[in-house]
């Protein structure tokens, strides 16, 4: 499964791609890594993923408009947001937009992420697009 992580913070990366690596069949998981919502379109764009994980809180954009943006890009693509915003409005509004998931930074740990990128790629059928 290859995955696109959009996370800006090196620290939380770092946490998501050893969440990553403490499962057991880590090497059917492929992270590739940016850090902003420009980067992740340009991904987006040039290279096949399964499904996308997404912090909301990026240097080029905020909020729900960050899964907007991503969505417009990619409107076939499962998108897991994990992000450090607990509200349920948001989260509602969240899914109701189009993420598959919506889950809180340190409320997660890797074999809840894990089953969430699953579930998520599965349920929509998988990315893989270009």
């Amino acid at each position: 499964m290859k995955i696109l992580l959009v996370e800006d913070n090196p620290g939380d990366a770092r946490l998501i791609e050893e969440m990553i690596k403490e499962v057991e069949d880590t090497a059917k998981f492929d992270l590739v890594h940016v850090k902003s919502l420009a980067e992740a379109i340009h991904s987006l764009g040039t290279d096949s993923y399964d499904s996308v994980l997404l912090d909301l809180g990026l240097p080029d954009s905020s909020g729900l408009d960050t899964l907007v943006r991503v969505h417009e890009e990619a409107p076939d693509m499962p998108i897991v947001i994990l992000t450090g915003l607990a509200d349920e409005v948001v989260s509602s509004e969240a899914l109701r937009r189009g993420a598959q998931d919506y889950l809180v930074k340190g409320r997660v740990d890797s074999n809840v992420l894990i089953r969430a990128m699953r579930y998520a790629t599965q349920s929509k059928g998988g990315g893989r697009q270009k």
